[in-house]
């Protein structure tokens, strides 16, 4: 029998069919100490209520994600707006399997050992957009830390599929930092999505604590980047609020991100996955939300800002593709800390450098 001494420690779900799942470790991060945080079982704000999906576009759409053995992050990281989005012809598709390589402390998907590389998906998730008739598609993704390219073949060969059976469906890309290649990057900007994303997640301070697999610069520059290789590309970020950082830092985070020349920002509210996930810090307002929106238009010269507490990466994503102008590159144009290991990377280094050294006794010491 398993006791909770044998248990694993941190967020580790049941059910995934693409990997081995691990433990994320501690919801506990420095950032929060001496910072009174919101316990899980407290009452969620008005503001925060949704109703229940159950349409008839949403149930179509999530039998036919089963029977083509597809995921999606709506189902995945738990979005609060999957009925709203669904019932509008929009969805987020999750490729490269339901496991991630990386360990970030806000996030539901599953954490773990990838064992599998589908490559039908593309031509799967391509069939099932011509079947729904979706009018845009959002095209997410674990991370795929383990492969050469981070599966950038993969995200290009779906953008193709997508293009040729669905010629009128517009496809946007939310991709991981392919630990900076810029290489992967370009495979996917040449597939030419009409919007490339990629999440900031938080400001510099909580970076290293909340996403320990990514570097704050290399993420903002590998958007800037974008410009470079494709200057009428719409790029697209998204920060999430309420897990402890400050108004200075919202407000530098958005400078940084316009020196890479981003054109759209969405911002939403932190909702806790579980109790092994880090605490809410703190329930923004929709009054605040819409500050935001204001300073990020008229004070930072963002294109467009999705701002509001349910606001996720994907929200009204086909309007933003219809409606937003791209703008021209920015000052930061080249790849930042390429080089440089992401907290989680230094953290790997350390152990492995630890089982590998040899004893005292077998170096004859």
């Amino acid at each position: 029998m398993t006791t909770n001494t044998d248990a694993p420690k941190g967020y580790a779900p049941a059910g995934k069919n693409t990997g081995v799942v691990k433990p994320k470790g501690t919801s506990k991060i420095r950032a929060h100490e001496g910072l009174e945080t919101v316990e899980i079982r407290s009452r969620k704000p008005s503001w925060l209520k949704v109703r229940s999906p159950g349409g008839p576009n949403y149930l179509r759409l999530k039998k036919k994600m089963r029977a083509e053995g597809l995921h999606t992050v709506c189902e995945e990281a738990g979005c609060p707006n999957i009925g709203e989005c669904w019932e509008a012809g929009t969805a987020t598709f999750m490729i490269l399997g339901d496991v991630c390589t990386r360990a970030c402390k806000y996030c539901g998907v599953a954490h773990g050992l990838p064992t599998e590389l589908d490559e039908d998906e593309p031509r799967r998730v391509a069939q099932t957009v011509q079947e729904m008739a979706l009018e845009h598609v959002v095209i997410t993704s674990v991370n795929r830390d383990e492969l050469p390219d981070g599966g950038a073949a993969i995200y290009a060969e779906t953008i193709r599929q997508i293009h040729r059976e669905v010629p009128g469906c517009s496809v946007e890309v939310l991709i991981p930092d392919f630990k900076g290649d810029e290489g992967a990057l370009e495979t996917v900007v040449r597939a030419n999505p009409a919007i490339l994303g990629h999440n900031l997640e938080t400001v510099d301070r909580l970076h290293p604590d909340v996403r320990p697999g990514g570097r704050y610069w290399r993420s903002i520059s590998f958007l800037g980047a974008v410009k470079r290789l494709d200057a009428k590309m719409l790029t697209k970020t998204g920060i999430i609020l309420g897990m402890g950082e400050e108004e200075r830092e919202i407000r530098k985070a958005m400078g940084d991100l316009r020196e890479a020349a981003v054109d759209i920002l969405t911002l939403g509210q932190y909702l806790r996955p579980s109790a092994m996930h880090i605490p809410v810090a703190r329930w923004v307002t929709p009054d605040e939300f819409a500050m935001w929106k204001e300073v990020g238009e008229q004070e930072y010269g963002f294109r467009h800002v999705e701002s509001g507490p349910l606001v996720r990466s994907s929200y009204h994503a086909k309007e933003q593709a219809r409606e937003v102008e791209a703008g021209g590159p920015g000052a930061i144009q080249n790849v930042m800390e390429v080089d440089i290991p992401a907290p989680a990377e230094v953290v790997l280094d350390l152990v492995q450098l630890e089982l590998g050294r040899p004893s005292r006794t077998m170096s004859g010491g």
